[in-house]
């Protein structure tokens, strides 16, 4: 089974289009979080650049911004690779594997969880629980679940 989770960002980062997502966005009750992740969508990332541009739109200091950005995992700081891999370490993936397959995943890319490589090629990330525990070890690979995981498999849709 195949599920998509994310879409890939679809436009380069511009201020313009910061602006207009957030005064789009501003009549929103609380309407910080779906800015950034309106953000997050459309670039793949929250830009450092963006944090004044939504403090001035929202009337928020610069400090607020950053507070709620770097407190929420998912709002990606820099572009991620070319391709995303995010492998589960919650206990049932541990137990089935996924330390072992880190390792491995790591020495194949060339770069440590929570990186991305030199070429921009691979995000390697850690999630938390997919629940996909019965297929164990479990990750996302550019969006899609994958269950029962080995290197292999996941080199292989990587284009290694």
């Amino acid at each position: 089974m195949t599920i998509m989770l994310q879409k890939p960002p679809s436009a380069a980062w511009n201020p313009e289009s910061v602006r207009e997502i957030a005064e789009r966005l501003k009549p929103l009750d609380g309407p910080l979080l779906p800015i950034l992740h309106a953000i997050n969508d459309q670039f793949g990332f929250v830009d450092e650049r963006a944090l004044p541009i939504l403090a001035d739109v929202l009337n928020l200091t610069r400090a607020e911004v950053q507070g709620v950005v770097s407190f929420y995992h998912d709002f990606r700081r820099s572009p991620a690779g070319r391709h995303v891999v995010k492998i589960c370490r919650a206990e049932a993936c541990q137990a089935m594997g996924a330390e072992r397959l880190i390792g491995e995943l790591e020495k194949s890319f060339g770069v440590k969880l929570g990186e991305t490589s030199a070429d921009g090629r691979v995000t390697l990330e850690a999630v938390y629980c997919l629940g996909n525990c019965a297929l164990s070890p479990a990750a996302l690979i550019d969006g899609k679940l994958h269950g029962r995981l080995d290197a292999a498999r996941a080199q292989a849709q990587v284009g290694k």
